[in-house]
């Protein structure tokens, strides 16, 4: 089976500053691209927003928590976009992903309302079980890099403007914001608790990206990434006690996962308040393909964990036709989050 083709960029700073290019679809891990295209305006800072990570582990229990908020308008409650402060049973979420750059996914492509009008209509049709959708907007903000930029932690930060056009959209809507980590060389627990501000509100949730999560001598793309349940636990405990001490609603917490070794230990993956774990199954190619990696990585989940599915619009297609929405309803267990690429 082909895996899942990924985007990363090649720059040299701390923060986004170059379209990043699509990888081809292959067996191995795929070539970060070394464009030096000039920036998309209102895309990404070329000198940072945030202040660079070391790359050293943090500590859950001292992570720094903000207190400050953005300056769009948040809702008057605390609740999730559509009411109430729990995820699961009631809502489904269906989303796209994407970021700064087409070849990040179909979020990114021409406006953003029409990529939510988009969404809602996609929902509608995974409705059929009685269970109400939720658009969710999937942004990359840590974005992979082939070169290591100032820190040589191979990773760069979207800045804060462009995080908030997409929340000021996704709220304007009613829907979730999801920030997707690609942290390089960089722990994820470092990159998480960069994004505080944004993880201050109530409507905006958390995926991590393991693919592109590679040890402090490896280079992304010349290597598949990989975490542990340890680390995933680490984030979850941080994340919990953030959502626990501000009566936030429940987060989405989402890990994506294309092959066993990604997560090599998922049973010892912690349940924790405040938070619905998504193990979302990735993976390009046919229907049967991505049925027996579904498969293979969500029997079983361990208690409190959630089935997501992954489509690629352009590259499952490559492949046949793209599963419909009654097909993906048909996996067992039946996805709660439906994202598309």
């Amino acid at each position: 089976m082909s895996l899942a083709s990924l985007v990363v960029a090649g720059c040299g700073s701390g923060t986004t500053n170059t379209p990043p290019l699509a990888t081809s679809t292959s067996s191995s891990p795929p070539a970060p691209a070394t464009s030096t295209t000039p920036a998309t305006p209102g895309t990404a800072d070329p000198q940072g927003s945030s202040t660079a990570s070391s790359g050293s582990a943090v500590d859950p229990t001292t992570a720094p928590v903000t207190s400050e908020t953005t300056s769009t308008a948040a809702p008057a409650a605390q609740e999730l976009p559509r009411g109430g402060t729990e995820l699961f049973p009631r809502y489904r979420l269906v989303g796209y992903s994407g970021g700064a750059a087409k070849s990040f996914g179909r979020l990114g492509i021409g406006d953003l309302q029409a990529r939510v009008d988009e969404i809602e209509k996609l929902g509608r049709k995974y409705a059929g079980d009685g269970r109400e959708p939720l658009p969710v907007l999937e942004l990359i903000t840590t974005v992979v890099q082939a070169s290591p930029g100032r820190d040589k932690m191979y990773r760069a930060r979207t800045r804060d403007t462009e995080i908030e056009r997409y929340l000021k959209v996704a709220r304007a809507n009613k829907a979730l914001l999801l920030l997707n980590i690609q942290p390089g060389r960089a722990d994820f627990l470092t990159e998480v608790t960069a994004m505080s501000k944004w993880l201050e509100e109530p409507d905006v949730g958390l995926a991590l990206d393991p693919e592109w999560a590679v040890g402090p001598k490896q280079t992304p793309g010349h290597v598949y990434g990989h975490t542990s349940a340890g680390e995933l636990n680490q984030v979850s405990l941080w994340l919990s006690k953030f959502v626990t001490q501000r009566g936030l609603p429940e987060k989405a917490f989402v890990v994506h996962q294309l092959a066993p070794r990604i997560i090599s230990d998922v049973p010892k993956i912690r349940k924790r308040k405040g938070l619905q774990f998504i193990l979302s199954v990735d993976g390009i190619g046919a229907r049967v393909d991505k049925e027996k990696t579904w498969r293979k990585l969500v029997q079983p989940l361990p208690d409190g964990t959630h089935a997501g599915f992954k489509l690629f619009f352009e590259e499952d297609r490559e492949h046949g036709k793209l599963m419909t929405p009654s097909q993906v309803l048909k996996l067992k267990p039946r996805p709660e989050y439906v994202l598309y690429e």
